[in-house]
């Protein structure tokens, strides 16, 4: 009952949530609609891969609202979230590796092809148990939630505040990032896991399974919002926030700022496990690239253009940062990451609450122009 009276209570006051579940829900019911429904040749067809990569965008935008929890909210400026990313989109592909059977190149029923090409003999210990999809689901949460459990008590502990902890959160990440690079780990050494062939039965290749996948991550999307909005809404996060904007006063007064961080920390980690998740089987790969240090460098853009501190602002910015790096990628390689680079110069001089907090701004002057008219025309 609670948690339904804050739903409510959310829809009904917070006019951005309102939006951005309406809108979430409106493209979760038209995008696959149009995609399975209307005929190609319709001016209204969305093709399949428009749909995966607009899955893709809201897997990167859970991405970006498990950041903000943490350096939006908790004042954590995370360099190393791409590596809770990867560790779950992993997972999920130990899962699809283990679903092609007899059908990979090899014709192994039990390994990879990788590992006989590497002439592997058994699988390993780390394996097992990924052939059921609900472990690999909870292993997409734990393992990047026990990672962060690790290195949060340790950092957290030691009172590693502010850039250095932004240096070692950006050195976990390359440390994975090079691990996972050699044959030796058993996760397909440079090449990853890719050449997946179907999830719980379906046929990946399908127009229907991806427009499941579709579904599935704009829920996921809207839970891990609506979860994160009623964390951040909690007494905790008035804790959280108060960490952020005066740590050393918020210990004096009594909290333990610690056990606040750490719980925050954790919980985006395994947030960011679901994102990656949900981004394995709708890209149909996923390689130790995607622990590079420029994906977390890339995500901290996304949060800081559309708005620190709003879990909206996360969002947006997800979305319009990815479109353009789609665009400009096509168009005009060479220069994305000058104008990756000047836009984030741009909204930290002139947009410092992104583009969220610049509509929120306008509208606020709006509101106050239509409440200051009749005060005027009364006092005339």
């Amino acid at each position: 009952m609670e948690n339904r009276s804050f739903i409510i209570n959310l829809l009904a006051n917070d006019k951005a949530a309102k939006w951005f579940l309406s809108s979430l829900m409106v493209l979760g019911i038209i995008v696959p609609f149009c995609n399975l429904v209307i005929p190609e040749g319709s001016a209204f067809h969305v093709s399949t891969y428009m749909l995966t990569l607009l899955g893709k965008y809201l897997s990167y935008a859970l991405l970006a609202i498990a950041l903000d929890l943490v350096w939006g909210y908790c004042g954590i400026l995370s360099l190393g979230h791409a590596a809770f990313f990867a560790l779950g989109g992993y997972a999920m592909g130990m899962y699809l590796m283990r679903q092609i059977g007899d059908r990979g190149v090899y014709g192994n029923p039990e390994l990879p092809d990788f590992m006989v090409f590497l002439n592997w003999t058994e699988l390993p210990w780390y394996w097992s148990g990924f052939d059921m999809f609900w472990f690999a689901m909870l292993m997409a949460m734990l393992a990047p939630g026990v990672l962060a459990f690790v290195f949060g008590w340790l950092a957290f502990r030691s009172r590693v505040t502010g850039v250095y902890l932004s240096i070692i959160t950006q050195a976990l990440t390359f440390a994975l990032l090079l691990a996972f690079f050699r044959n030796e780990m058993g996760f397909g050494g440079n090449n990853g896991l890719t050449d997946f062939k179907d999830i719980l039965g379906f046929d990946l290749q399908s127009d229907g399974t991806r427009a499941g996948l579709f579904i599935a991550t704009v829920l996921f999307l809207g839970l891990g919002y609506l979860v994160s909005k009623y964390i951040v809404s909690s007494k905790m996060g008035r804790v959280v926030v108060a960490i952020r904007d005066a740590e050393d006063r918020t210990r004096f007064v009594g909290y333990k700022v610690e056990s606040f961080k750490l719980w925050i920390w954790v919980f985006s980690a395994m947030l960011a496990g679901i994102a990656g998740a949900l981004y394995t089987p709708q890209v149909g790969i996923i390689n130790p690239g995607e622990f590079s240090p420029l994906n977390s460098i890339e995500l901290v853009v996304w949060v800081a253009v559309g708005g620190r501190g709003t879990l909206v602002g996360a969002v947006v910015g997800a979305i319009v940062v990815n479109f353009a790096k789609t665009f400009f990628t096509g168009f005009a390689p060479e220069i994305w990451l000058f104008f990756l680079g000047a836009l984030f110069i741009f909204v930290t001089i002139f947009l410092p609450q992104g583009i969220v907090g610049l509509i929120k701004q306008l509208a606020e002057k709006k509101e106050w122009g239509i409440r200051k008219k009749p005060l005027e025309e009364s006092a005339s």
